[in-house]
Parts: structure tokens; C-alpha cells; sequence
């Protein structure tokens, strides 16, 4: 996603879960899309800088976008968890996640599960398929520590039984966070929140699943996926 496309402004209020209403620079109130369907705890919080990408179709009822938001007056978030993917897959291809290396082909929301697609499928012949979930961390709490999930996720739990099951068939899964927010420093599951999750990501560990995390920069007029985080799995 390049910066410099954005527009920049002022949260104003997060409702119904998908409208945010922002004042741009020049004093103009708009109502923008919110690509975010969860809690989005610590990152909605009125004042904030923000940041909307413009789309030019015109069957869209809410043409601007929120992208980005910058939590605490110092540290900028990608809060599109539509994003997520494509910030991953870029990743993989430039060969920045040196743990997702070695495959000849990508392919993205193939079904798998119990009515489920995966987020992105990797293969190369004469190895096992690799099953990779993504999920977007942005919840930032004390220093630098950053939680998932942000509000309880069924769908996040029935996600790691379904990669559980792609190991026991003997192929390879992994649960990678994608963390697109400066001030996350290491990631843990979020058991005050959704205490089945993290037992599930532990259990999930235990019978082979992988759990990678990776944080974003803002630099260089883009956001791309750069560092690996610790992820930290003790109770």
C-alpha cells in the first residue's frame, strides 16, 4: 500500500461497525468504509490521526476507505485487515519470511475445512502442502506487547482445529500473525479476552501447528512486512 495515496485526517467516531466518521484537513466531515469487523480495541479512539484511500468505482456508496490510524499520537496501524494477505503473500515472494520459503506456486482462499477457505496454500512438488492462516494483530497493550484476538472469534478457534486437522493429515500449517502496527514489539494470544483461543493456539502447538509473527513498516512511502516478532505462549 503506498502512503502517499492516502488522505489524511480526524477520527471523529467508529459506529455500526463498518462507518467511521473522519474531519479531513480542510475542516470536511466524511463518512468512510471501516474494513475492520472486530472490536478494534485501542485503535478507534476519537481525536486520532487517520488516514482514507479513495476508490474511483463508482458503485461504491462510501468511496474513501479507512486505512491507517496512529495509536497514541506516535505509532501508525493498518487497521484494513483486508490488507493482511496480500501484505503476507508480498512478503513470502520477496523472501523476507525465510520460514515460508521454497515453493514454486501460491494460491489464495482455497477451501478446506468445515466449509472454510485458507488464507494462502503453498506448493512445490515433492514437498508437503504448507496451510497458512492470517490474522491481523493490532492490539497493542502495556510497552510493547501486542494480543490477539481483540474480541472473542469463534471463527478464530474453529480456524486452528481446521489447521490442527491439516497436520494430522500430513501436511504442514501455520498460524502467522501479521502485526501492521509500529509500537508491537511481541505478540501473545489474548486470554483475558477469549481465553478458548489461546488454549486452542497452545494445543494447536503442541500437535504441530507453526505460529509465526511478522510486523510491518511504515517507510520508504510504503507498508510491507519486515521483522519477525517473539510470540510468547506461556501461561
Amino acid at each position: 500500500m503506498l502512503l502517499q495515496d492516502l488522505i489524511e485526517g480526524r477520527l471523529v467516531r467508529r459506529y455500526k461497525r463498518f462507518l467511521a466518521d473522519v474531519e479531513l484537513a480542510d475542516g470536511e466531515l466524511v463518512t468512510a468504509h471501516c474494513p475492520n469487523t472486530g472490536s478494534m480495541k485501542n485503535c478507534a479512539e476519537p481525536g486520532s490521526r487517520v488516514w482514507l484511500s479513495r476508490s474511483d468505482n463508482p458503485k461504491r456508496k462510501y468511496p474513501l476507505s479507512w486505512e491507517l490510524v496512529e495509536i497514541q499520537g506516535r505509532h501508525r496501524c493498518c487497521i484494513n485487515t483486508g490488507r493482511a494477505n496480500a501484505l503476507v503473500r508480498e512478503a513470502i515472494e520477496q523472501g523476507v519470511i525465510s520460514e515460508l520459503q521454497g515453493y514454486d506456486r501460491i494460491r489464495q482462499e482455497v477451501k478446506y475445512g468445515e466449509n472454510s477457505r485458507i488464507d494462502l496454500l503453498l506448493q512445490h512438488e515433492g514437498k508437503a502442502d504448507t496451510y497458512i492462516e492470517v490474522k491481523n494483530l493490532t492490539l497493542l497493550n502495556e510497552g510493547d506487547e501486542g494480543s490477539f484476538p481483540d474480541a472473542v472469534t469463534a471463527r478464530g478457534t474453529k480456524h486452528l482445529n481446521e489447521l490442527m486437522a491439516m497436520v494430522a493429515e500430513g501436511h504442514r500449517a501455520v498460524m502467522l500473525f501479521c502485526v501492521p502496527h509500529e509500537g508491537i514489539g511481541r505478540a501473545r494470544p489474548a486470554d483475558e479476552i477469549d481465553p478458548l483461543y489461546g488454549q486452542t493456539l497452545r494445543q494447536a502447538v503442541r500437535e504441530g501447528v507453526e505460529v509465526l509473527a511478522y510486523r510491518a513498516a511504515f517507510e520508504d512511502g510504503a507498508v510491507y512486512l519486515r521483522d519477525r516478532l517473539p510470540v510468547d505462549l506461556s501461561t
